[in-house]
């Protein structure tokens, strides 16, 4: 087995990475991947109907709404939005950089398809 290369994330997505809303993957573990992004000023609203998304901000700072309320996240904060729960991520600073967690079928817009829709990732 070859050994396994490490990766930078913060580095990597501001070297590779060359706009917003434009998710790369990072790694596989088992059926679920590791997801990599820059957020821009205001993404779709959207659910996941089967999958829970987690959002783990690696720099700057992130609100992600709910229909009921916002929750801001700061580097280093955590969050699991639940399957089939309407959110709209957006960055409170300039092109944050935000990992990912989620079964690797998911559609970055969920049930809400539009430009920002992607389908092909780019892998790190």
């Amino acid at each position: 087995m070859a050994v396994p290369r490490k990766i930078s994330l913060v580095s990597a997505a501001e070297n590779q990475i060359k706009g917003v809303w434009q998710p790369h993957i990072a790694g596989d573990i088992n059926e679920s991947q590791v997801k990599i992004a820059k957020f821009g000023e205001v993404f779709d609203w959207h659910a996941h109907e089967n999958e829970d998304e987690g959002f783990l901000v690696l720099k700057g700072r992130i609100a992600i709404d709910f229909r009921d309320g916002v929750v801001e996240l700061a580097e280093g904060d955590f969050i699991v939005v639940p399957r089939a729960v309407e959110h709209r991520p957006r960055a409170l600073t300039h092109e944050p950089i935000v990992l990912m967690v989620e079964p690797s079928t998911t559609i970055n817009t969920g049930n809400a398809a539009s430009a920002l829709t992607v389908t092909e990732l780019n892998r790190l």
